[in-house]
């Protein structure tokens, strides 16, 4: 197991000690073995879909717990390959991603579908594959987005499209379209709403409900997935180097003791060498797989 409190650094103590009293994780439905039968069985789901969504729950080093792993690799169509794949090129080759996922651990390997269907009756046996489908225009020129903007979330220099209402308040749609799993980056700040001026929100969500801390934020994030009963799966961020391993420790440890399900650590497993990739995906794991990381 990894040294938590060592890779933490001088937050360790701030974020393996914290305390939500805003929300108290008796408000949430928390992940657990029985996740499946306890929450998704009381949903409109067909047995195929409780099928699909125990295999998930059910494979790789977190198997078992309730909580997930995933390696996302579709950034060769959202971006360019080259932007995705150069750092490492071997996994140009679709084998290799699904072989990192096999070989790092992972619940599931969410990718194309051309990723998925060039090894699918060499892996799909092996482990569960989830389709990504994207909808960002990035290899337009002017870069377009399928969506309808009504305002600015970038503020006086604060980016708010990071803030915990906003990335709440779309959690929350998420949920409301009965998403299995909703994934979301980690808020980083809080006062989108205020801060443009738009949409309606309540005092309440940022003088008692939360506070600037990041385990209060994902709290926040995490409510919003009806209160759990959809599984807030925190995005692993982009690649930076040497730092890697420490953010990617960091961003469990605050999912975890938020009451999310897990994470999605992509960018930073396979732009670098395989071992080190693998070694990544298993420090990820360790940290859900440590009981002394409780649900704060």
């Amino acid at each position: 197991m990894i040294e938590i409190e060592e890779i933490l650094g001088d937050e360790a103590q701030d974020l393996l000690g914290h305390t939500c009293e805003g929300v108290a994780r008796s408000d949430l439905v928390l992940p657990g073995p029985d996740f499946v039968d306890r929450v998704a069985t009381d949903s409109d789901r067909s047995p195929r879909v409780l099928r699909n969504l125990q295999s998930v729950f059910e494979h790789g080093r977190l198997a078992g717990t309730g909580y997930l792993s995933i390696l996302p690799v579709d950034l060769g169509v959202e971006h360019s390959a080259a932007a995705s794949f150069a750092p490492n090129p071997r996994y140009f080759d679709p084998r290799h991603i699904v072989e990192l996922a096999v070989e790092g651990g992972c619940n599931a390997v969410a990718s194309s579908l051309g990723v998925l269907g060039a090894t699918s009756r060499r892996f799909a046996h092996r482990i569960p594959f989830i389709v990504k489908l994207n909808h960002n225009e990035l290899l337009t020129h002017p870069t377009r987005y399928d969506q309808i903007m009504f305002a600015s979330v970038e503020h006086d220099g604060v980016d708010y499209s990071l803030s915990a209402d906003l990335t709440g308040q779309a959690n929350h749609l998420g949920a409301t379209i009965e998403a299995d799993l909703v994934k979301q980056k980690q808020p980083e700040n809080n006062g989108g709403f205020t801060a443009i001026g738009f949409g309606r929100t309540d005092p309440r969500v940022y003088d008692e409900l939360t506070t600037d801390h990041p385990i209060d934020l994902t709290r926040w994030q995490v409510l919003n997935c009806f209160a759990g009963r959809a599984g807030l799966i925190n995005s692993g961020g982009a690649s930076a180097g040497d730092g890697d391993l420490a953010q990617a420790i960091r961003t469990a440890v605050i999912n975890k003791r938020a009451g999310g399900t897990g994470l999605i650590t992509g960018r930073k497993a396979f732009q670098r060498p395989t071992a080190d990739g693998i070694a990544l995906l298993h420090a990820v794991q360790d940290v859900y797989l440590d009981d002394r990381v409780t649900v704060a």
